[in-house]
């Protein structure tokens, strides 16, 4: 039984299966220790079991039973993990084995959830560093660029976090959009939002900031104005990745929040 909203205001993540259950563990906690009165919301489906969400549940978070979108079967095989990564192979990093692309798109039913006036969405392989409550008084749609190799990157947005007013009439809107004849999202979510919202305001990176910065543009990290680090393509969970080196402090960092601890985020150098 889903329990009942107490704010009008939510940060809402999305989980599909047990690896992104253990993200949002360390998310929700990373977001309760800056002090926030909204609800803090999970989203999860048919692939997370209920013994992967039970940690969760004692975390005061609202967890909210979802399905994948009632798409098409020509949708759903244009963007499964092969077809999507054979059109639109990803290059600059490595996805995990658990990426499932389709999966990404299950997060339009935010906009379903009209009992919030306002909601800031964030991925589950985020960590809320500062209070971001000043997101709620901002429109719909804004999110930050896609700002990991150079600034070339300004001109698109990433969706690991974004503001949204939900709405059904919204909500039915996008899925036309969404299963328009023969369409194909190169990047899922991401494209069709940046599509859907094509005068997206611009969010500061500082609240979303994708971890490639720590080495691609290290003069771009502050630790005292990031607000949510965004660990993007490889997952600080994962045993061994390629980058795992060159991440080692935020990984670290990751682990603390996911082990119940309370960094000492004034302690954090900045990469040189």
């Amino acid at each position: 039984m889903t329990a009942a909203p107490i704010a009008n205001h939510a940060y809402v993540t999305l989980v599909t299966n047990a690896d992104y259950a253990d993200g949002a563990e360390a998310l929700m906690r990373s977001i309760a220790l800056t002090g926030t009165e909204a609800d803090k919301v999970v989203m999860h489906t048919g692939g997370v079991s209920e013994n992967d969400l039970k940690t969760l549940q004692g975390m005061g978070v609202r967890l909210v039973e979802i399905e994948l979108l009632p798409m098409s079967d020509a949708f759903n095989a244009r963007h499964s993990r092969k077809a999507q990564h054979d059109a639109a192979p990803f290059t600059k990093g490595e996805k995990p084995k658990f990426h499932t692309p389709l999966d990404n798109f299950a997060k339009l039913r935010l906009w379903e959830m009209t009992e919030y006036r306002s909601v800031v969405f964030i991925d589950a392989d985020a960590l809320m560093l500062k209070n971001c409550d000043v997101l709620f008084n901002y429109p719909e749609f804004c999110a930050a660029p896609n700002v990991y190799e150079s600034v070339v990157d300004f001109h698109r947005l990433n969706s690991g976090v974004f503001t949204a007013r939900p709405s059904k009439d919204t909500y039915a809107k996008m899925l036309e959009a969404l299963g328009a004849e023969d369409t194909f999202w190169r990047r899922t979510d991401q494209t069709f939002l940046e599509h859907y919202f094509p005068n997206w305001h611009g969010l500061p990176v500082f609240y979303n900031m994708l971890q490639y910065v720590w080495f691609n543009l290290p003069a771009l990290w502050d630790w005292n104005s990031i607000h949510i680090l965004h660990y993007q393509y490889e997952k600080p969970w994962q045993a061994e990745h390629p980058k795992a080196e060159k991440l080692k402090p935020l990984i670290d960092l990751w682990w603390q929040f996911k082990n119940g601890e309370t960094p000492d985020l004034a302690a954090l150098t900045n990469p040189k």
